[in-house]
């Protein structure tokens, strides 16, 4: 019953994550929502329905445009498998709870800001704005010990990239403080110090291997909310964990 349980998160999970390759790609530019089908960047064909499906459209046309024969972008349908996968062990480790329901929003939103911040370098402020009450009101529900650890881990989060903005001179966006203290809600205030030092060693890591293979150079801008999404998903799930064998290191 679990697996088969998990199995229908996974395809709801695939399910969402084309939505959001949809809402990431059209919403910082504006584009409607009820516009055309998508069409092929390269050649301009209109895609047929499957192939609105990037993880299906991938494989059944094995990595390109059957119009025109070019690369099909690996992102949009890895977007729609991560997705799915999260929500598979968000159900794996949050269980049948209300919390389940912060879980999957906090994976929608940043699905959505992975999308739209590798595409344009930009964390659109309808998406935070959208997912923030709703943020809000779980936390009343399903309040984090002590309560007012969720306001006091927001104002932590947006202070602490404040801070780096002023100090730094625009080294880190807007659109990053902002969502660290949207996720500061969820995570509270001890959790939002372990999101920032993960993302920070992300960042610093996954930097120099791309300047070390030459992928980048050191003047190209790279978007960080990438780093700060998956910081935020491995301390969601596994901060209480790394705490614990972080301070059992020192003892």
């Amino acid at each position: 019953m679990t697996t088969a349980t998990a199995f229908i998160f996974f395809l709801l999970g695939l399910i969402f994550g084309s939505f959001f390759n949809v809402v990431g790609l059209r919403l910082p530019k504006n584009i409607p929502f009820a516009a055309d089908r998508s069409i092929c960047p390269v050649c301009k064909h209109q895609l047929s329905w499957y192939e609105n499906i990037p993880l299906l459209s991938f494989f059944i046309q094995h990595g390109k445009c059957r119009h025109c024969g070019e690369r099909i972008s690996v992102i949009y349908p890895a977007i729609e498998l991560l997705t799915g996968m999260l929500f598979a062990l968000a159900f794996y480790i949050v269980g049948l709870q209300l919390e389940i329901i912060t879980a999957l929003l906090l994976i929608s939103m940043l699905m959505i800001i992975l999308v739209s911040d590798l595409k344009y370098m930009l964390i659109p402020n309808k998406v935070l704005l959208f997912f923030l009450p709703f943020f809000i009101v779980l936390r009343f529900v399903v309040p984090l010990s002590p309560w007012w650890s969720a306001a006091a881990g927001a104002v932590i989060g947006f202070a602490i990239i404040f801070i780096i903005i002023l100090i730094s001179r625009g080294a880190m966006g807007a659109g990053d403080m902002k969502l660290f203290g949207v996720v500061g809600i969820v995570l509270g205030m001890d959790q939002i110090l372990v999101a920032f030092f993960l993302s920070c060693l992300l960042g610093a890591a996954i930097g120099m291997f791309l300047l070390s293979f030459k992928l980048i150079d050191r003047k190209q801008p790279v978007p960080f909310g990438p780093y700060i999404a998956f910081a935020v998903l491995i301390t969601y799930f596994y901060g209480n964990s790394l705490t614990t064998w972080y301070l059992n290191l020192l003892i």
